[in-house]
């Protein structure tokens, strides 16, 4: 068994991209860029009005009271600004439409009043200019965003911005979610036959697998029987980077869940950790596939998917595995009790007031980790905490 910095650092050593593709800009979301994104063009290509009104010459403006000729319009998408403004004209301008040649400024229209082909400036307009210089958000070949940025939502209107409508990224980690256990049937079957309860596990950890980066190419009930495990293991490595099997990690009779990788190779990065809950949690390899053993336990499963899954899942998929673990210091809404000689994992919740546990700390309960959104850590043999003292937190 060993502690849980040691079992992080074995995570994190072996999460390593698994390589680059090019694809369209619908797809990209909660991809990681494997090249920076380079402008295209520049943003905006010229200068622009940044409000609806009037755009003139600044020395026209002067004297004070003044009165212009209308000479034309300029509207978003027009190929330039109208004609060249000569002293006395002005161009009635639209939000975003390009500035036309000799005009220095835009005079918002709330201020003026149009009297048929002129325009009346009665009084001396507010020092904003209200255009937007070319290239005042970015010029033609600025790097926009750097190799390893996620595409969040914001991210995508800059590359689509930058005039692309591809982008190359690393390659999301194919993930097979296999559950075992005799006694789990589909959701919804559970009535019948007695003693058995519904399987639960898997769509948690298939749902966290995609919000880190995964592509879930599988989610499997397996019952406990070694030659089919050993079968659909082989099958799991044919298709996935990541296998995760959930449940048989323990040491009971029916516990295959290592036993189903061995005759194909697999070689131990640890087994058990000593941490509540999820001690039994293990990471090997076969090949150069990655396999993830959860425990049964609901709660357990997820906290350790969280701690372990998540960061090589980041790797896998370009992103720095270390920020999946990137915990953070908050303060305590209520007591937090002590732990014992193992790092403890408190499913958490924010609150108004801070952090503070969910009530059901059992490494089976469902009901309340439904509401934890964050993992509360207690280092091993650490005194019971107050309300207002300093945990750290990982949002779960």
């Amino acid at each position: 068994m060993i502690g849980f910095d040691e079992a992080c650092r074995r995570v994190v050593a072996i999460a390593a991209p698994l390589g680059a593709e090019r694809i369209a800009l619908d797809l990209a979301w909660n991809r990681v860029l494997a090249a920076p994104v380079i402008a295209r063009r520049s943003a905006p290509e010229t200068a622009v009005s940044a409000m609806d009104g009037y755009a003139v010459r600044e020395a026209d403006l002067a004297a004070g009271p003044t009165r212009l000729r209308l000479v034309g319009t300029s509207f978003a998408g027009s190929p330039h600004g109208g004609p060249q403004l000569e002293a006395g004209a002005c161009v009635r301008i639209f939000t975003g439409a390009p500035m036309p040649a000799g005009a220095d400024r835009v005079v918002v229209q709330e201020v003026v009043q149009r009297e048929g082909e002129a325009v009346m400036f009665a009084e001396r307009p507010s020092p904003a200019r209200h255009v937007r210089a070319a290239g005042s958000d970015f010029a033609a070949g600025e790097a926009l965003l750097k190799t390893g940025t996620r595409l969040t939502p914001q991210a995508l209107v800059a590359v689509a911005a930058a005039d692309l409508d591809t982008v190359e990224v690393f390659v999301r980690p194919r993930v097979a979610v296999l559950s075992t256990g005799d006694e789990l049937v589909e959701p919804g079957q559970a009535a019948n036959p007695p003693g058995t309860i519904p399987e639960s596990v898997s769509f948690g950890v298939a749902a966290l697998a995609r919000a880190w980066g995964g592509e879930v190419v599988c989610r499997q009930r397996l019952r406990d029987d070694l030659p089919s495990l050993v079968r659909a293991a082989g099958l799991a490595l044919d298709t996935a980077d990541v296998i995760v099997v959930t449940g048989g990690a323990s040491v009971g009779e029916r516990d295959f869940s290592k036993a189903m990788f061995q005759e194909l190779g697999l070689r131990l990065e640890f087994e058990k950790v000593a941490i509540k809950p999820g001690k039994p949690v293990w990471v090997g390899r076969v090949g150069a596939r990655i396999v993830v053993g959860l425990p049964g336990n609901p709660s357990a499963a997820m906290v350790t998917a969280r701690l372990f899954l998540a960061p090589i899942l980041a790797g896998l998929g370009g992103a720095r595995p270390e920020e999946a673990l990137a915990w953070r210091a908050a303060a305590l809404a209520s007591p937090l009790g002590a732990c014992g000689d193992r790092d403890c994992f408190h499913r958490g919740r924010s609150t108004f007031d801070g952090v503070r546990s969910v009530g059901n700390q059992d490494s089976s309960a469902q009901k309340d980790l439904a509401m934890a959104d964050l993992l509360i850590r207690g280092r091993p043999a650490a005194r019971p905490l107050a309300a207002g003292e300093l945990v750290e937190v990982l949002v779960f």
